[in-house]
């Protein structure tokens, strides 16, 4: 089997435009959830959302562009064009070889909420625009990046909700390491700040009511109530070791296990035995051949939610709890929200630079853990060497994801 390295990132999300803005924001415990300017929340439950700040378009793309790009599929672009240069991508002799895959959990919303309210405010359905299908449909992301670089490889999206962006990865990761594939640009996109997006989430009592956004999302805090909505795109580059370092590129991380199963047992809820999820996790670690004592990070889904953040404290405890050195623990989306399919990939990215920079990210938001956590806390005092990191992911249906992160051993 080949070795599957990341060589390039790219994102655009809360925090920040790109990967820089992004990874010193993780570090300085920045919070980019407040208030949401997107649309008027006077009379609404949810107010608070991590919004991407300071975006205009204009800045990105012609009007022409713009108009034809739902926000979800701007988001792609950008965070692909930053992950390709800071690849250092020149180019392939076979563009076969190379391919895109890029999840949504919802795709285009904003554009069916609002196509949907013109014509029928119209009483006109013949009157849809023709661009409404390819701003929706969630494979626009990758068929868009795969022309930024000329791949005739495969192009792909995923959907398995939350998971959705891990997945895509993870697919990728199998297309290199089986020797089908010679590099690939897979992550996740997510636009949903739109009332129709908060209100479906609202209505599953899903979402945080609280109105103060330092509190909103608070992972694995005993008083959490619920998750904060996320916007955003992050993009990996994956590529085998050999061609990596033929063309002298920089190295990240190394991924070295993958595993994705499935609860079989609810909608939306996560299984309370989490079987499935324990299971993901060991054959991740198989995969990597890798003992849990030997993980020193955990990325966790943590989604500030009762019923999420207790299944994981349990994934948790029964795979580390009992190991002398357990690996620390954080979730990111108490700086940038939930981004749903995009969350697996912002959150391999925050775990990628973790690794390469040896830093961990210092969890914010939580003030008292919650007891069935057996697991610390990140912290800006922890000075830990990190080898191996997982990031976790759940995903309404029961989808659990696993990827193994590590330090590229020669």
């Amino acid at each position: 089997m080949k070795r599957v390295v990341i060589t390039g990132l790219g994102t655009i999300n809360p925090l920040g435009h790109n990967v820089e803005d992004t990874w010193q924001g993780l570090l300085s415990g920045v919070c980019g959830i407040d208030k949401i300017t997107r649309y008027d929340t006077t009379n609404r439950k949810v107010t608070v959302a991590a919004e991407v700040k300071d975006y205009f378009e204009e800045d990105y793309f012609s009007k022409k562009e713009a108009k034809h790009l739902d926000r979800f599929l701007q988001f792609a672009n950008i965070a692909a064009k930053e992950a390709l240069k800071d690849s250092g991508y020149q180019g392939l002799q076979n563009p076969y070889r190379i391919c895109s895959v890029i999840a949504s959990g919802i795709g285009g919303l904003e554009t069916i909420a609002n196509e949907n309210n013109r014509v029928h405010q119209e009483n006109n359905y013949d009157r849809v625009t023709p661009y409404f299908i390819p701003m929706s449909i969630t494979n626009m992301a990758a068929a868009d990046v795969s022309k930024l670089f000329n791949a005739k490889g495969i192009s792909e999206s995923v959907a398995t909700a939350c998971a959705s962006s891990t997945n895509a990865i993870g697919h990728a990761f199998r297309l290199i390491r089986s020797g089908e594939m010679d590099m690939m640009v897979a992550g996740g996109t997510e636009a949903t700040i739109t009332p129709l997006g908060i209100g479906g989430f609202t209505a599953i009592k899903a979402l945080s009511q609280e109105t103060n956004p330092l509190k909103a999302s608070i992972p694995f805090d005993k008083k959490r109530n619920g998750f904060v909505m996320g916007e955003g795109a992050a993009i990996l580059v994956l590529e085998e070791y050999e061609h990596a370092k033929n063309r002298d590129a920089k190295i990240y991380a190394e991924i070295t296990g993958f595993a994705s199963t499935c609860d079989a047992y609810h909608i939306t809820a996560p299984d309370p035995s989490g079987v499935a999820g324990i299971k993901a996790i060991e054959m991740a670690l198989e995969m990597a051949h890798l003992n849990p004592n030997e993980v020193d990070y955990i990325n966790a889904h943590g989604t500030s939610t009762i019923l999420n953040d207790k299944a994981e404290c349990l994934i948790y405890n029964q795979i580390f709890g009992k190991n002398q050195t357990k690996p620390l623990l954080g979730s990111i989306k108490a700086n940038i929200g939930h981004l749903l399919g995009a969350a697996g990939a912002i959150e391999a990215l925050a775990t990628t630079l973790s690794i390469y920079h040896n830093s961990c990210i210092p969890q914010i938001g939580t003030e008292e853990l919650d007891e069935d956590c057996l697991l610390e806390l990140a912290t800006r005092e922890h000075n830990r060497n990190l080898n191996h990191a997982i990031t976790n992911n759940l995903g309404f249906g029961g989808h659990n994801t696993t990827l193994v992160l590590s330090k590229v051993m020669n």
